[in-house]
């Protein structure tokens, strides 16, 4: 016969009663009321004190009037001060252990202590705590941090813990503050509820073959719980309500134990161990004169008896108004409501299902309050999802999910209604700034992480990208050749240059190869994003480079130079450089020619910045043309003179460049 037990402290705790208490009492004579956050980690009750007329709040500046209650997790001072200033009316929920707490690093900080606080810094609990001691604490979540994370020296150290955190873990935490040499006051803060929960869990946990947690999925109590009891039991799962439970997972001569959170309402404690108790106390009765029969076999032979969590085959009847009726063999139908379809929203049930298709239903209730049974058919794919997650995890084989949205470190995307969350550091082989990009975006990644009792699952991206760049490299560099002209797309600018991308790889056009004229800076010419033709300078297997050019070779202006720019002919042009020896003057872009210092004046010239400015445009004639070495020798003088007045010059003095 199956036994289940039930921890003795799960559920409430003093401190969470208390406020919900409060909060009820509350609801019926103070209006507007607002509760500082969730007043708990229960979807259950904050349901229904919301439908009851409890408003969340997370900002006090658009709260003008109203009554506010603190939470049993507890508030900063900063927040008290503000709700005065503006007039609200303040209940207190505060778990005592909490607000004992606060007392403690105020008058330590204020005694001239260093505060050292002991537990999950994004918890609101400790963010309070902190609130108390102008958030001058140092937060040590973990053994790592005690050993790793920057201490200030101090004379001395008051150090507090969550009321929520493990014993054990912190008493390591102190051993390594103590062989560090940090001189401390402790203070033990561990709620002793907590203490005896975790306790209890433990101790239950060695005893079954299978452990239920009930308890809220952000509950920091509930999750510690989960932790205590899946190093103890490997069969151990955490739901929130009966409807996460699948009952056909237990068999009738399991012992099982149960637990809950303090944020577990004394109602959802009852419905499991009352759900379950019936299930098994059914399949033992169906099994009478079948020894040989397992509970598992009796679920799914009988199409008569429903329970919650289960999971069972139906046919469709009809479609009406995207609500789906099911026929279950049942004494009643069941129904699936257009938001228990399917975890995508845009699945539309009457273009899915067709009146005669059997389909695969999750047992959310049996009845109603009308006499219908609720179904899930999202459920399902959930589950569905959770394996496929683990078999990509297990096997080593990519996943494809939609990133629903971004969150901050990274991205959340569905596969099969599970949320798997891909960080920042692993979305790309290269750090991303705008993670917008990829909201709506059908992404394959791989699996870096499973914890199915967390429901806790991470995907990375990075090394797919990297294999993708790697394929597409050796592809390039397969075909790609030096003369050729190729498209690419400008990914990064600097100030030496522009990176082209061309197809999983970048080509480097330098600032010298960007135009035929000059120019200082590459934001000139290009900018990120835009799409370019280049001709390929080199390519460097080894090293994987590859130089590129913008400038077309046949519309080099130096090879019209010699036809363009003929001896004897005047030009006009502009002073772009000085030099000690004379000035170079710019007859067309990427065209420079020289006019010696001797040739700028029909008098003596020390400096050419005596008779030039750069910018200045002015008439010279051309001396020499050498297209081979890029030389063009200018004279300003001849320019200047009449020709009856052009004094004789031999050709060695007109051609002279030297510097």
């Amino acid at each position: 016969m199956s036994r289940i037990q039930v921890a003795e402290s799960a559920g409430f705790c003093f401190g969470v009663k208390r406020a919900i208490e409060m909060a009820y009492a509350a609801i019926k004579t103070e209006h507007p009321l607002y509760s500082y956050g969730q007043l708990i980690h229960n979807k259950t009750v904050t349901d229904d004190l919301a439908a009851k007329g409890l408003q969340i709040t997370e900002d006090l500046d658009s709260m003008e009037a109203g009554t506010l209650l603190i939470r049993s997790h507890g508030v900063g001072k900063e927040l008290y001060d503000k709700a005065e200033e503006k007039g609200l009316r303040i209940l207190d929920g505060t778990c005592p252990f909490v607000k004992k707490i606060h007392q403690i690093v105020q008058q330590q900080q204020e005694a001239g202590k260093g505060i050292l606080v002991v537990g999950d810094g994004a918890h609101p609990e400790v963010i309070g705590i902190c609130g108390w001691c102008q958030n001058q604490a140092v937060i040590l979540e973990d053994e790592q941090a005690a050993r790793e994370k920057d201490i200030p020296p101090k004379d001395s150290y008051a150090v507090v813990v969550q009321t929520t955190f493990r014993q054990e873990k912190f008493d390591k935490i102190l051993q390594i503050l103590q062989e560090r040499g940090i001189s401390m006051q402790v203070f033990q803060t561990i709620c002793s509820a907590t203490e005896k929960r975790q306790t209890e869990a433990e101790e239950l946990s060695k005893r079954v073959d299978k452990m239920i947690v009930i308890g809220g999925k952000n509950s920091s109590n509930t999750q510690k719980l989960v932790e205590i009891c899946a190093k103890n039991c490997g069969n151990t799962v955490h739901i929130e309500t009966i409807c996460d439970l699948v009952l056909n997972n237990f068999e009738k001569n399991d012992k099982i134990g149960i637990t809950a959170g303090a944020s577990t309402p004394p109602a959802i404690i009852k419905e499991v161990v009352v759900t379950m108790s019936e299930a098994l106390e059914n399949a033992v009765q169906n099994l009478e004169g079948s020894e040989e029969a397992t509970f598992e076999q009796m679920l799914e032979e009988s199409l008569v008896t429903l329970h919650t969590g289960d999971v069972v085959k139906g046919t469709v009847i009809q479609v009406v108004n995207e609500e789906v009726s099911v026929n279950l063999g049942f004494k009643s139908d069941g129904i699936i409501s257009r938001g228990e379809f399917s975890s995508d929203p845009n699945v539309i049930p009457s273009k899915t299902v067709q009146p005669g298709d059997e389909i695969e239903v999750f047992v959310v209730r049996v009845n109603d309050g009308d006499g219908n049974v609720m179904l899930s058919r999202k459920r399902i794919e959930t589950q569905k999802g959770i394996e496929e997650i683990e078999a990509a995890y297990n096997d080593k084989t990519v996943a494809t999910g939609v990133v629903e949205k971004v969150v901050k470190g990274g991205l959340i995307a569905v596969v099969n209604g599970v949320n798997v969350f891909i960080p920042s550091s692993q979305v790309s082989n290269r750090f991303i700034e705008d993670l917008s990009v990829f909201n709506g975006q059908k992404l394959e990644f791989n699996i870096i992480e499973v914890d199915r009792v967390k429901r806790r699952f991470i995907g990375g991206r990075k090394a797919l990208v990297e294999q993708e760049i790697a394929a597409k490299r050796a592809a390039l560099f397969e075909t790609i050749q030096a003369g050729s002209k190729v498209t690419g797309t400008v990914s990064r600018l600097t100030d030496f240059g522009a990176f082209v991308d061309l197809g999983g790889v970048d080509g480097l056009i330098h600032i010298s190869e960007m135009s035929w004229g000059r120019i200082s800076n590459p934001r000139e010419v290009l900018k990120e994003g835009q799409t370019v033709e280049v001709f390929v300078l080199d390519v460097d297997k080894e090293k994987g480079k590859i130089s590129l050019s913008l400038k077309d070779a046949d519309m080099n202006p130096w090879k019209l130079a010699t036809d363009k720019y003929a001896v004897g002919s005047i030009v006009e042009g502009k002073v772009v450089r000085m030099v000690p020896f004379g000035a170079f003057v710019e007859l067309e872009p990427g065209v420079d020619g020289l006019v010696h210092i001797s040739q700028i004046a029909n008098k003596h010239v020390v400096k050419p910045e005596d008779e030039l400015k750069v910018g200045e445009m002015i008439k010279v004639k051309v001396l020499e043309v050498n297209p081979e070495q890029k030389k063009i020798s200018l004279s300003k003088r001849q320019a200047d003179a009449p020709a009856e007045e052009t004094p004789a010059e031999t050709a060695e003095e007109e051609a002279t460049t030297e510097e």
